[in-house]
């Protein structure tokens, strides 16, 4: 390994001369040592780059006990577990004694003659919490293989053999199709999914001979996997996703996070075949229980502590919350910072020509409709920006109607969305999804953890709803519900989880963009009906080639524009605030049935977005007629329609 990726390797040596340090008095706070260490080592040439990812490199070729860093989303919390922060062993022979440490680790490490003094009076117990986290769903491929660059030299350079003690089952693949899984993301992932075995933890209590814990550790998990009764579910939000699930242990400050926070950690994999063994054994022993008395424990001790190899853990040295998950820009945007940020202000020194080249990528993707393209980038750029007692303030849910039935217009208009956004769902809205898939997680009392559901989605999440697939039919309870949810989504920006006896509310921020026939059967803050200039004779090669004709360079300045102007602050002066409000009185003169207060706000919000995607931190005079024209425009197109179609709209 080189010697730049020489001390991710080499943790449990270096962790030890800190912890011995501060045994001597040299190092009192040897934990901050620790992650004043790695803060320092991660500014170090670019180190964030090549530190070994879970999200890119398979987890074959990390070797156990590495820093590795993560991407991920907080699916569920768990109790937190007690562990042996420092414990003491024995030599059975000279009987002389040891003190290590136990923090960032699974199992106790002691050699051939030796074992851990459970009664010493030096042994320290303390508390960590745990979290269940999953690959952020509805990643675009995008975002992968911007990573994928640097995790194709990382998955190079700290390569291993893939190792019997924690990967029993895998086969190894030639070179070819190594390269091949970097090159095609989607089959690098379907590897991660493995097989699927159940197990619990034993934690820091086994000592014992490294190469007898391997050979047992093969076969018993060799024997597991032959041996399922039923598959691991890894409790993804979204169907058929692939990924590693990862049990995270956090060590301070996990107060600061929540359910579904998108979060970058760095820590020590542990991927340790004595859990497995571990957990063969409690297993068996609760077997010898009343299956009345241990049915509940051992479903819980199955779902918390899955099988290493398959639920890696990562013990947590540095965590941090994402506010987005785009690589092209920098991590944090916050107001203050982006205002001084070189990368941003030259980005928006540009803006204008990128927004004009968006829009004419945006009208050719809607068939030569330059008005509905107007509003889908104003779509694309909305966020909550507050909430004022139940309201959120700036969702712009978007119904896109006349779209053609039953045809994949809106397959490839998700394309085209999918290589703009970091994240995003296309939900086809038929009777059988709608009647069958999950939307609302719920809490599984028995295993003790939160079952996700199709609605778990992170901020900033694209949800594109088809609804021209909407046959006719009838919608069962669960069918019901589902509506009911996704329609609160919209309206409220929440979904209500099921505990069973209560509903707890969990905000969200998700954009929701509806392609529909007609009017859509859910609620929108904005309906424009669509018309096409020119039907192609097929979609697909239609949008394969409105990609193609797009330069790379210019397809990321399109995914920086729409991710940095979510960040921007925004404000209107008290003189243009009056100059609204006069305009808002001239117009309820002359008509005071063409607008009314709800009006008055779609306006205010297309003025915010039209500002907004124009790089203008303030609403002008300009922008504020150019909101009202839009308005009037689509207002037009839809009466147009309901002249023709009589009532449909």
């Amino acid at each position: 390994i080189p010697c730049g990726h020489a001390w991710s390797c080499q943790l449990g040596s270096q962790f030890e001369c800190i912890f011995l340090s501060a045994q001597n008095g040299v190092n009192p706070d040897w934990e901050k040592k620790v992650i004043e260490y790695f803060k320092e080592k991660l500014k170090e040439n670019n180190a964030p780059k090549w530190v070994p990812s879970l999200n890119e490199v398979p987890l074959h070729y990390l070797k156990p006990n590495s820093f590795v860093k993560f991407r991920c989303m907080i699916q569920d919390m768990f109790d937190p577990e007690f562990y042996m922060g420092v414990y003491e062993t024995v030599n059975r022979n000279t009987k002389a004694r040891v003190l290590h440490f136990g923090k960032y680790r699974d199992v106790a490490e002691c050699g051939p003659q030796q074992e851990v003094d459970l009664n010493s009076p030096r042994t320290t117990t303390l508390e960590r919490q745990t979290f269940y986290c999953v690959p952020v769903p509805g990643e675009s491929t995008w975002i992968f293989l911007n990573f994928s660059f640097n995790a194709y030299v990382n998955a190079n350079q700290a390569r291993v053999s893939p190792s019997t003690s924690y990967t029993p089952s895998r086969h190894k693949r030639s070179y070819e199709d190594d390269e091949d899984m970097d090159l095609q993301p989607h089959k690098q992932k379907e590897q991660h999914a493995g097989a699927r075995q159940a197990g619990s933890v034993g934690g820091l209590q086994w000592c014992g001979e490294p190469k007898r814990l391997e050979t047992e550790a093969s076969a018993g998990q060799q024997l597991n996997f032959l041996n399922l009764s039923s598959p691991f579910d890894l409790n993804f939000p979204l169907p058929g996703e692939k990924g590693p699930a990862c049990l995270v242990k956090v060590y301070e400050d996990w107060d600061c996070f929540k359910v579904n926070d998108v979060l970058e950690l760095y820590g020590v994999l542990s991927v340790d075949p004595v859990l497995s063994i571990l957990n063969n054994d409690e297993r068996d022993a609760s077997s010898l229980l009343d299956p009345m008395e241990c049915a509940d424990t051992a479903e819980e001790q199955r779902v918390h502590s899955p099988p290493a190899s398959l639920v890696p853990r990562i013990h947590v040295v540095l965590a941090q919350k994402l506010q987005h998950i785009n690589p092209l820009l920098p991590a944090c945007l916050n107001k203050e910072e982006s205002k001084t940020c070189k990368f941003v202000s030259g980005f928006m020194s540009e803006l204008s020509p990128v927004r004009a080249e968006l829009l004419g990528f945006l009208t050719h993707a809607l068939l030569g409709d330059s008005l509905a393209a107007e509003y889908l980038i104003l779509h694309l750029i909305s966020t909550v920006y507050s909430r004022r007692d139940v309201l959120p303030l700036g969702k712009f849910t978007v119904n896109l109607s006349g779209c053609p039935r039953n045809s994949t217009f809106t397959e490839h208009l998700y394309r085209i969305i999918q290589h703009l956004v970091p994240a995003s769902f296309r939900l086809q809205m038929t009777i059988e999804n709608m009647n069958h898939l999950k939307f609302i997680p719920h809490k599984d009392y028995t295993a003790n953890r939160l079952v996700s559901g199709l609605l778990q989605l992170p901020s900033n999440t694209s949800l594109v709803i088809d609804e021209t697939l909407l046959e006719q039919g009838q919608l069962d309870t669960p069918g019901v519900h589902n509506v009911t949810a996704l329609s609160n989504l919209i309206t409220w920006q929440k979904v209500d989880y099921d505990f069973s006896y209560h509903q707890m509310e969990f905000p969200c921020n998700i954009n929701v963009f509806i392609t529909s026939e007609g009017r859509s059967l859910l609620p929108a803050d904005c309906q424009i009906h669509l018309q096409p200039q020119l039907i192609p004779p097929n979609m697909e090669e239609y949008t394969d080639s409105l990609l193609s004709a797009v330069l790379p360079s210019v397809l990321n300045k399109f995914r920086i524009y729409l991710t940095l102007l979510r960040f921007l602050d925004y404000s209107i002066s008290d003189e243009i605030t009056k100059a609204v409000e006069d305009d808002f009185v001239e117009m309820r003169k002359n008509d005071p049935q063409s607008i009314t207060a709800d009006d008055l706000h779609q306006l205010l919000i297309v003025a915010r977005f039209l500002s907004l995607s124009a790089g203008q931190t303030t609403l002008s005079r300009e922008r504020w007629l150019r909101a009202k024209q839009l308005e009037s425009l689509r207002r037009t197109r839809l009466q147009q329609q309901k002249c023709v179609n009589g009532n449909e709209l």
